[in-house]
C-alpha cells in the first residue's frame, strides 16, 4: 500500500464527528476539504451498511480509511471494500456471532442489536446487568468486550478494538503516531488513546472517558462539543489554517501564470490592483480566483507567486476556461451587457461549462468562508455563484459589484438563461454599480422578484497619489514636430470603437487639410488573451483600416496613426499621457473607464492642459461631464466634430477644463472605495429584511455616491 503523508485525523462518528450543530459540522468539513494533506479516518462502532448512510450526508468529509465494527473491520474508503490482510490479525480467534449469541443466551438482559455486524456481536445492556458473570462468560469464549454510553455491550475478537486497528493501519501506511490526532467521546474510543498520538476528548464526551484517559494521552479537552471540538484542536495543533471572515471572488487572480513565470498588471488601477488594497490592511481575507492549468501540470508553482497575498486558486483546464470564459462570458454575456444583443452567440454547451465553473467557484468559496462571513463577488463572470452559496451557506453575507454596465431590462431578457441568472442575482444581499443608471436597469431586470437585493452606487476612483508621484519623475521629452497628439489607451475590444476612431481620423484629415502632416493619433491597444474569437474580426478590420488610412494620408515619413498593439509598462503609459494634447475615449458602453481618470491626474500633476473627449456611455461621464467634451460614438459626424473642437480649443479654456476635471476627480481612492462597499454588503442583509414593495426601499438618488 502507498505510504501516507501529512497529518491524520482518526475520529469517532456519533457524538464526535457527527456531534454539535450543523454549522459546526459544515465548518469542519470545509476546513478538511481545503486541507487535503490531512487524511481522514473514521473509527466507529457502526457497520459498513450504516456507514454508507452517513456518507450521503453532505456535511460529512469523505474518509480515506474506515475502522468499523468497534475495531473489528478496516475498510478502504475509496471503494468501501475490506482490507482483509489487516482484518485477519484483528479477528484472530473469533468464534463467530452465532456461537457468541448461543453462549450468552442465558443472560436475559442482553438484547441483540438487529443491525448488520461483522467480526463482532453487539447487544443493548442496562448498566446494572453488567455483571462479573457476564464478563467471565465472554472471556471463556476467548473474546474481549466493550461497554459504552451505558447502553452498548460489544463482544469482540480478543485483539479487536479501535486502538489496535489504528496501530495496524498506521504501521501499514507508515504513519508516525505523532502525526495522528484521535478524537472520541465514548468508552469504545478509550483504546485509541495512549498510543502515542495526539488526543482530543470533545466537550460532550462521557464523563467516564475523560476520567479514565490521562491528560498526557488526551491533552486537548475543549469545551466545544463534537465537530467544533475537533476543529478547535486542529487549530491549536496548527494543522489547519483558520477560515476567513472575508472572501473575495473574482474569476482572475492579480497575477497571471505565463511561460516566463508570474506576470502582474502594469497599471496600479483597475479591478485587480484595486482588490490588492484590501489585503494591505490588517484584515483576514482570501482571494478566490481561477487559474488555467492542465491536469498533467505541476501545481507547485501556484504558491510561488511572491505577491504576499492570500490567494486560493481554483484550477481550470484550458478547455474549461475556453467554454466558460471565451464562449459563455465573451460571446453570450458580454454583448448583452454592452447593449449589443445582435452580437449574442449562445452555445448551450458553453453555458453548461459556465454553470459548472460557477458551481465549483461557489464551493471553492464556501470551504474558505467562516460562519457569517462576507463574500464579495465581482462581475458577471460569477453570476450564478450567489444561488449556490445561498443554498449551501445561508449564513453568508453576499455582495456583487458590477464593474461592467448593466443593460436595459429588455436587452437583458434577450439572454436565453435570463431567468436562471435573475434567480441567482436575487440571492444577493447587495449589488453595486458605478452609476445610478446601471443600478436602475438592474432593479428593472429583477422587478418581478419579491425581495431584490439592496443596491448601491459607488464609482471607482484611482490611486491618484501614485500617479502624481510617478508623473513628477518622468523626463520631459521634446516632440519631434509641433503637431497635436491625440491618444487612446484601451484593450482591443469592439466595444471601445477602435475602428470608428480610425474612420473618424480619416474623415478629420479629409475635412481639415491643415492637420495633414501634423496630427498624430496614438492608439495603445494591447490584444486580448488568445482564444477569444469574438475579437478576431475587430482586430483584422482595425489593422486593415490603420494600414489604409496611413497609406492614403502619409506625407514623407509622417503617418497619422501610431499603433501600439502590445502591453506597455505603466511608466510608458504615463509618458504618453503627458505627451497628449487630447485623450480620446469613444466606448460604446463602459462600466467606468479609469484611463480617463489617470490622464487627468497625470496632466494636472505636471501643469498640463490636455483635453478629455469622453463617450457619453462611460461610467466616468456621470462624474466628469462638466469638464470633459462629451461625444456620441454611435454618430460618425459627432466623433469628428467633437475631436476637432478639442483640437481647436483656446489655451485658456483647455486649462480651465482641466482644472475642473481635476476637481471633479477628487481623491477618493480604491482603498476607501473597497471599505465602503464591504460596509454596504454587511449591512445589506439587515436592510433586505425590512418590508418593502418589491424593490429597493431607497430611491437611487439617495444611494451613497462618494465624491
Amino acid at each position: 500500500m502507498a505510504s501516507g503523508r501529512g497529518k491524520v485525523l482518526v475520529t469517532d462518528l456519533d457524538g464526535t464527528l457527527l456531534g454539535g450543530s450543523a454549522a459546526d459540522r459544515l465548518r469542519l468539513r470545509n476546513t478538511l476539504t481545503r486541507h487535503p494533506e490531512v487524511t481522514v479516518v473514521f473509527a466507529t462502532g457502526r457497520g459498513i451498511e450504516s456507514i454508507r448512510e452517513v456518507l450521503r450526508d453532505p456535511l460529512v468529509p469523505h474518509p480515506r480509511w474506515i475502522i468499523a465494527d468497534v475495531g473489528a473491520s478496516i475498510i478502504d474508503g475509496e471503494d468501501l471494500t475490506p482490507v482483509t490482510e489487516l482484518e485477519a490479525g484483528l479477528r484472530a480467534g473469533w468464534p463467530g456471532a452465532d456461537r457468541v449469541r448461543v453462549a450468552l443466551n442465558r443472560f436475559p438482559a442482553l438484547r441483540y442489536q438487529e443491525v448488520s455486524q461483522h467480526g463482532r456481536c453487539s447487544f443493548h445492556l442496562p448498566p446494572a446487568a453488567l455483571t462479573r458473570e457476564l464478563v467471565d462468560a465472554v472471556g471463556a469464549l476467548g473474546c474481549s468486550w466493550q461497554y459504552s454510553a451505558n447502553t452498548y455491550f460489544d463482544v469482540l475478537p480478543r485483539h479487536a478494538n479501535k486502538g489496535n486497528a489504528l496501530v495496524a493501519l498506521a504501521e501499514d501506511q507508515h504513519w508516525p503516531m505523532d502525526s495522528i490526532l484521535v478524537a472520541g467521546d465514548s468508552g469504545n474510543d478509550r483504546s485509541m488513546f495512549g498510543r502515542g498520538a495526539h488526543g482530543v476528548i470533545v466537550g460532550n464526551a462521557e464523563p467516564a472517558l475523560a476520567a479514565t484517559v490521562p491528560v498526557a494521552d488526551a491533552a486537548h479537552r475543549p469545551d466545544q462539543a463534537g465537530a467544533a471540538g475537533i476543529l478547535a484542536t486542529l487549530h491549536e495543533l496548527g494543522w489547519v489554517a483558520a477560515d476567513y471572515p472575508l472572501v473575495v471572488g473574482y474569476h482572475r487572480a492579480p497575477v497571471t501564470w505565463t511561460a516566463e513565470g508570474w506576470r502582474t498588471p502594469a497599471s496600479p488601477n483597475g479591478i485587480l490592483p484595486t482588490l490588492n488594497t484590501l489585503f494591505t490592511e490588517d484584515l483576514r481575507a482570501v482571494w478566490a480566483a481561477g487559474v488555467v492549468i492542465e491536469p498533467d501540470e505541476s501545481v507547485a508553482h501556484l504558491d510561488e507567486h511572491d505577491t504576499g497575498l492570500p490567494l486560493a486558486f481554483l484550477p481550470l483546464t484550458s478547455a474549461e476556461w475556453s467554454g466558460y470564459f471565451h464562449r459563455a462570458c465573451k460571446e453570450a454575456l458580454w454583448p448583452v451587457l454592452m447593449s449589443q444583443p445582435h452580437r449574442l452567440r449562445f452555445d448551450p454547451t458553453a453555458w453548461a461549462e459556465y454553470r459548472a465553473v460557477n458551481m465549483r467557484f461557489a464551493d471553492h468559496i464556501s470551504v474558505r468562508a467562516a460562519p457569517s462571513a462576507t463574500v464579495w463577488l465581482h462581475d458577471y463572470n460569477l453570476w450564478l455563484v450567489p444561488a449556490r452559496l445561498r443554498e449551501t451557506r445561508p449564513d453568508l453575507r453576499i455582495g456583487l459589484f458590477h464593474h461592467t454596465p448593466f443593460p436595459e431590462p429588455e436587452v437583458f431578457a434577450a439572454l436565453p438563461p435570463a431567468a436562471e441568472i435573475r434567480a441567482a442575482l436575487g440571492c444577493l444581499d447587495w449589488a453595486g454599480f458605478h452609476t445610478g443608471v446601471f443600478a436602475e436597469r438592474f432593479l428593472g431586470s429583477l422587478a418581478d422578484l419579491a425581495e431584490p437585493p439592496q443596491v448601491g452606487v459607488h464609482p471607482l476612483g484611482i490611486d491618484r497619489a501614485a500617479i502624481e508621484k510617478l508623473a513628477g519623475t518622468r523626463p520631459r521629452r521634446r516632440r519631434k514636430t509641433g503637431g497635436p497628439v491625440v491618444l487612446s489607451v484601451e484593450r482591443l475590444d469592439y466595444i471601445k470603437a477602435p475602428v470608428q476612431k480610425v474612420d473618424a481620423i480619416a474623415e478629420l484629415l479629409l475635412r481639415h487639410p491643415e492637420l495633414r502632416g501634423a496630427l498624430r493619433f496614438r492608439l495603445v491597444c494591447p490584444p486580448p488573451e488568445p482564444g477569444i474569437t469574438a475579437y478576431d474580426a475587430t482586430r483584422e478590420m482595425l489593422e486593415r483600416r490603420i494600414d489604409e488610412v496611413n497609406r492614403i494620408w502619409a506625407v514623407g515619413a509622417w503617418q497619422p496613426i501610431e499603433y501600439f498593439p502590445r502591453f506597455l509598462s505603466f511608466p510608458e503609459v504615463i509618458d504618453h499621457y503627458l505627451a497628449a494634447d487630447v485623450f480620446w475615449v469613444t466606448s460604446l458602453q463602459d462600466g467606468m473607464n479609469l484611463t480617463s481618470k489617470e490622464f487627468i491626474a497625470a496632466q494636472a500633476a505636471t501643469g498640463g492642459s490636455g483635453v478629455l473627449v469622453l463617450s457619453r456611455h462611460t461610467g466616468a461621464a456621470a462624474q466628469l461631464a462638466a469638464g470633459a467634451l462629451l461625444t456620441e460614438p454611435n454618430s460618425p459626424a459627432d466623433l469628428v466634430d467633437t475631436l476637432h473642437r478639442a483640437l481647436t480649443l483656446p489655451a485658456v479654456e483647455r486649462r480651465k477644463r482641466l482644472a475642473r476635471l481635476s476637481d471633479l476627480l477628487g481623491h477618493h481612492n480604491p482603498a476607501q472605495w473597497a471599505a465602503e462597499i464591504l460596509t454596504a454588503i454587511r449591512q445589506g442583509r439587515a436592510l433586505r429584511s425590512v418590508d418593502r414593495p418589491g424593490r429597493s426601499s431607497a430611491p437611487l438618488e439617495a444611494l451613497p455616491t462618494p465624491s
